[in-house]
């Protein structure tokens, strides 16, 4: 039994080894280049600019948003903001009034009866966009006044195809999900810098609108749908730490778990659909995109098989006393979740992402399917309100 026990054990010390690895390589990287800036050849520039926000039944906040983008540190008149609604409650009222007596920016309401998804609202927007530039950004997220001049300088340089920008603040008290998104920023750094980053932010990409390549409706991640389909060009897409913005981020338990599982099937989505970019496309499909795969696809199997092997291990030498193993484990979980574990909330941070792609994944081969629509996480607005 022991000499079991021994073997499980040293299984568990290779499946944590492995898991390990990639975080390692990411984190060298990370040390070795310069993580400030942005890998591209910025200059100043100022094209027209079409801000698009999809909405659905955003009454309470709409104003809040177009207050926040006609603060922006850019020339109104040479911007247009179209809402893409999906709404049955006052959203466009509240931002027609908004607009009433003002001469710029100008307000452009493409409405839909039918909710068919963002995916679905952004090529529409996109596709009676005027704009140079598209800016696309969420109702539920504000942005720093510098956040247009610093992408259109961005995508004055021709190489690049997509830009997306960096979330410096969780609105609401969430030490979990702002553990996540300084991770997420340094690997988004990291990618950049060697070719293209995989996921983008909704609440702050843009992109040329002549570039545009429409995405499929059912795209959950519809925003890393975009970047992906925009890499297929040739052109790059990557993170600039100087686009920053803040979206909600507090909820309950439940809801964030809904609403990551969720992210985490479309990043999956997106990594199934274009497994033909796997070794193609520079060092975004030789080492980008085999990371991701790695990350999200791999490592929460081998995190799952770990624990499994080790409470197995942990039965056999010291029988059900050996449960303790998985009930560390679950402690340890239902602390993260409720935001208790202080300095150890990082690694959990990683554990709770994993735990996602893992559900999700399960979904996923199960016949688990998305439409491109969101359950709108009205807790989480409250923090935005």
């Amino acid at each position: 039994m022991r000499r079991l026990a021994t073997r499980l054990l040293a299984a568990t010390g290779v499946l944590a080894a492995l898991t390990a690895l990639p975080y390692l390589l990411y984190l060298l990287l990370y040390a070795v280049f310069d993580p400030e800036g942005v890998p591209a050849e910025k200059r100043p520039a100022e094209p027209t600019v079409s801000v698009v926000v999809p909405t659905y039944n955003e009454a309470s906040i709409i104003d809040t948003k177009l207050a926040d983008l006609v603060a922006l540190d850019y020339p109104m008149e040479k911007v247009e903001v179209i809402l893409a609604d999906a709404s049955d409650d006052d959203t466009v009222a509240v931002a027609r009034e908004f607009f009433a007596d003002r001469e710029a920016p100008e307000l452009t309401v493409l409405h839909d009866d039918e909710r068919r998804g963002v995916a679905a609202s952004v090529n529409e927007a996109v596709a009676n966009a005027t704009g140079e530039v598209v800016f696309r950004t969420d109702a539920d997220s504000t942005l720093d006044p510098g956040v247009l001049c610093e992408a259109v300088a961005t995508l004055a340089d021709p190489s690049i195809g997509v830009v997306t920008g960096r979330q410096t603040e969780v609105l609401g008290d969430s030490a979990v999900e702002t553990d996540y998104r300084d991770l997420l920023t340094l690997v988004q750094a990291v990618e950049s810098r060697l070719d293209s980053t995989f996921i983008v932010h909704g609440p702050c990409v843009a992109f040329r609108r002549d570039d545009y390549v429409p995405v499929p409706t059912d795209a959950v991640a519809d925003d890393t749908a975009l970047a992906m389909a925009i890499r297929r060009t040739g052109k790059r897409v990557v993170m600039d730490p100087a686009m920053r913005f803040v979206e909600s981020g507090v909820s309950s338990f439940r809801a964030r778990r809904t609403r990551k599982d969720r992210r985490a099937k479309g990043l999956l989505q997106m990594l199934a659909r274009n497994g033909d970019m796997l070794g193609r496309y520079g060092a975004y499909g030789r080492l980008v995109l085999p990371m991701n795969w790695w990350f999200m696809v791999v490592s929460p199997w081998l995190i799952a098989a770990g624990v499994g092997l080790a409470t197995l291990a942990a039965l056999l030498v010291a029988g059900p006393v050996g449960l303790a193993l998985p009930a560390a484990v679950a402690a340890y979980v239902w602390l993260g979740q409720r935001d208790a574990l202080g300095p150890l909330g990082a690694p959990y941070a990683v554990l709770d992402s994993q735990v996602s792609l893992w559900l999700a994944s399960i979904d996923l081969l199960t016949g688990g399917a998305g439409d491109g629509t969101w359950t709108v996480d009205r807790e989480s607005r409250e923090a935005f309100e």
